[in-house]
């Protein structure tokens, strides 16, 4: 049984830092180079989607897929899309290849032309809620725009909605990032409860946009993942329809860089997109969305092809559990979340040393998601949030990474408590 830390003698953690600095400088001593700081597929997972580019037939919907036209979309793809996510393919828009650029784009629009109301950028303050820890590209797009960023403390089962409630009767208070299904970092799925009152929010400004980033829709590493109620189910209850803007992506199911993003919206939203889109673009890859159906066939095709994912990640966060588990359960320094999908695992560890944690694991050979940067402005209040990424590296480096990782934490937080 592990001792709790906070419990151990002066003498017990001088013992407990030489025995850790013993096996850390041996990690050291080998010169490692390993990588465990951005959620990208590995190389195996990469190879399931070859097949992808054997297509050859390019006339798609009874259209020519290689010249101009279908601003928005094929509408295969949308059907596909539809389908995966529970939604009529007539509130799909078909993007490029990341769904952060609809993101992006999106809050571009609405800071230029409004979303229905002032331009964001006439106004003298816009704001935006971030339930944290969260993905730090959200961030990145609010700072972009001056957009200043509210923290929202995540629960167990979603963002702190009293604390979201009450900010909303701001009226600079714009809109808020959600990743609803196994949320970056920490794998949490929101509960009907949550979702149900984000559908039902009624936020001062009428032109306060939710943006509902699903990036994992389908990312289960289990038989029984995770179930998202869907929110556009709930909106016409609420007379909320046009507070949502829904993206998702392939990113992570075929080729990150050479996927199809989508967009899923109301009928009001779409119309102004799509005017957008009329002096943004042509149309976007046709040709690629064309590839993305042929080669899955339908959205069931598309669920049987993540369980070869599925097959490949699981037993790289079992490993990394199984670590954290072992090295840090029961010491009473660390807490995290055994995710039923997703593409992270998120350790908190005893507040002040995560920033320590990372610097020993740099020294080391191990890179990490900078540490701060599940928090807007790169700023963690307590210094404990540390993002794992388990899914790129091979499970041979992977194995003495989260080793090396658990061993840092220990040896950081050891310190701490005798500083």
């Amino acid at each position: 049984m592990a001792e709790l830390y906070s419990e151990m003698t002066k003498e017990e953690l001088l013992r407990e830092k030489k025995q850790l600095k013993k096996r850390y400088d041996a990690f050291k001593a080998r010169g490692l180079q390993l990588d465990m700081s951005r959620g990208k597929p590995g190389q195996d997972q990469l190879d399931l989607s070859t097949g992808i580019y054997d297509v050859r037939n390019y006339i798609a919907d009874g259209i020519d897929v290689r010249n101009y036209g279908m601003l928005d979309g094929i509408p295969s793809c949308k059907k596909l899309f539809g389908d995966l996510l529970g939604v009529d393919a007539k509130n799909v828009i078909v993007g490029p290849n990341a769904s952060l650029t609809l993101m992006f784009d999106y809050i571009s629009q609405c800071y230029t032309h409004g979303a229905g109301s002032t331009p964001w950028c006439k106004l003298d303050e816009v704001k935006f809620l971030c339930p944290v820890p969260g993905y730090d590209r959200h961030f990145t797009i609010c700072e972009h725009f001056g957009i200043q960023m509210i923290n929202v403390p995540m629960k167990e089962d979603g963002p702190d909605m009293d604390v979201v409630e009450e900010l909303i009767k701001d009226e600079s208070v714009k809109g808020i990032f959600c990743v609803p299904k196994y949320s970056n970092p920490q794998g949490i799925t929101y509960s009907d409860e949550i979702v149900e009152r984000i559908a039902a929010m009624k936020p001062a400004a009428e032109d306060f946009r939710l943006i509902w980033d699903n990036a994992y829709c389908i990312h289960d590493l289990v038989e029984d993942g995770d179930e998202l109620l869907n929110i556009f189910d709930v909106l016409p209850k609420y007379n909320n329809e046009d507070m949502v803007i829904e993206v998702c992506s392939t990113s992570k199911i075929t080729f990150p860089g050479a996927g199809v993003s989508a967009l899923i919206a109301s009928e009001n939203n779409l119309n102004a997109i799509r005017k957008r889109l009329n002096a943004q673009t042509i149309s976007y890859d046709k040709m690629n969305q064309h590839r993305h159906v042929q080669f899955f066939g339908n959205a069931d095709g598309v669920r049987e092809h993540m369980k070869k994912h599925a097959k490949i990640l699981k037993p790289k966060f079992d490993m990394v559990i199984d670590h954290l588990e072992k090295e840090l359960g029961g010491r009473g320094i660390a807490k995290w979340v055994n995710p039923k999908g997703g593409y992270f695992i998120s350790l908190d560890v005893m507040n002040g040393c995560a920033k320590r944690t990372g610097e020993l694991c740099k020294e080391a050979g191990v890179t990490l998601t900078p540490v701060g940067a599940t928090y807007p402005y790169g700023i963690d209040p307590n210094d404990s949030n540390i993002r794992i990424a388990p899914t790129f590296p091979p499970v041979s480096e992977l194995n003495v990474a989260a080793e090396l990782l658990c061993v840092c934490v220990r040896l950081a937080c050891v310190e701490k408590l005798l500083g």
